[in-house]
């Protein structure tokens, strides 16, 4: 387990679904969920035959990345705002969001069926019907527009994308020092790598929202008529910000380059719906986006209990990823648009 993660027991369940929903809904059965890093997570029947989840934050004595405080309400306020402005994109019906002294902060939310992405994947089903179906909702989600940048809940932000990106980077470069996290080149060399691309930044002039965990464990799908898996879920939204929509284009193809995949069913479907240009300033914000979740999948590592001898791979393949990452910000040239590839979609 994590060292975020609340230990929880049958007896917490039901004080929290007394909690949430009064003491009427009998828990008749509970168990925990895998998958995630963060909260505990747990699946719950009910008597009244509903099936739901509890998500609990960590407790408050437990130190967390900056941008991770208020987390469970961050997810709450996704859900309402997906739920209010794009209904067509499924997410989980929020039931509760509550927060108490002792028992911290929860969610209560129903429980999608379906399997993930990753697990069908795992098992060579076919998935790209799924996945292009998941580049519609991520283009329906982008269309909801906020009044600023970055995190919501008081953490990072400002009133310009350049801005909010380099909150959050300084944010994360704090944390590295904080948690003590050796990085590929040292943080103030980071830095400086970001401000030299930083104003590719300001072609960014929405704020739009942005699920930012997107990978292949947060997407449900269930069999279709014809036995194809459809998309049924898109959970775990309390990395939410607002920001650049190629951001999310990150995560659903996690260690792979965006504008190498164009064929891939996510992004040819999302760039049916909201086309951009593969031109030198797309690469570099795209390889911006890439430096800065490998940076955070490398910090959070030590908050998570994770080491080079619990994860040796993980360990290795992000530090890998991370300098290719900080190296190619380092010869722009290698992040200049192709002759063949330079004005895809320009339309």
């Amino acid at each position: 387990m994590s060292p975020t993660q609340r230990r929880l027991d049958p007896d917490m369940v039901r004080r929290y679904v007394a909690a949430s929903l009064g003491p009427a809904p009998r828990v008749t059965g509970c168990g925990p969920m895998t998958g995630g890093g963060f909260a505990a997570v747990w699946w719950v029947n009910l008597a009244d035959g509903r099936a739901v989840v509890l998500k609990v934050g960590p407790p408050a004595q437990v130190p967390l990345l900056r941008y991770e405080h208020d987390m469970v309400g961050a997810e709450a306020r996704y859900l309402r705002l997906v739920t209010e402005r794009a209904p067509a994109v499924p997410v989980p019906p929020l039931l509760h969001h509550g927060s108490d002294p002792v028992l911290g902060d929860w969610l209560l939310t129903g429980l999608l069926p379906g399997r993930s992405l990753w697990e069908l994947t795992q098992a060579g089903d076919d998935t790209d019907e799924v996945r292009a179906e998941f580049g519609v909702a991520l283009a329906a989600v982008h269309g909801i527009t906020g009044d600023r940048y970055g995190y919501d809940g008081g953490c990072a932000g400002a009133d310009t994308w350049r801005g909010a990106y380099l909150a959050m980077l300084d944010d994360l470069l704090a944390d590295a020092a904080d948690w003590r996290v050796p990085l590929p080149v040292p943080a103030d060399r980071v830095r400086e790598l970001v401000d030299r691309h930083a104003p590719v930044l300001d072609a960014v002039r929405r704020p739009a929202l942005l699920h930012f965990d997107g990978w292949a464990g947060n997407v449900l799908a269930v069999a279709g008529p014809d036995g194809t898996p459809r998309l049924s879920g898109l959970v775990d939204g309390e990395r939410y910000l607002w920001g650049d929509p190629l951001m999310d284009l990150v995560s659903p193809l996690l260690f792979r380059r965006t504008e190498d995949e164009l064929d891939d069913p996510v992004v040819r479907a999302y760039r049916t719906i909201a086309p951009f240009p593969l031109d030198t300033g797309t690469r570099r914000r795209l390889s911006l986006y890439r430096m800065y979740l490998y940076l955070l999948m490398t910090v959070e590592m030590p908050s998570r209990g994770i080491t080079a001898e619990s994860d040796p791979w993980r360990v290795a393949r992000l530090a890998e990823l991370l300098d290719q990452e900080l190296s190619d910000l380092d010869r722009p040239g290698a992040l200049t648009a192709s002759r063949s590839g330079g004005t895809a979609g320009t339309g």
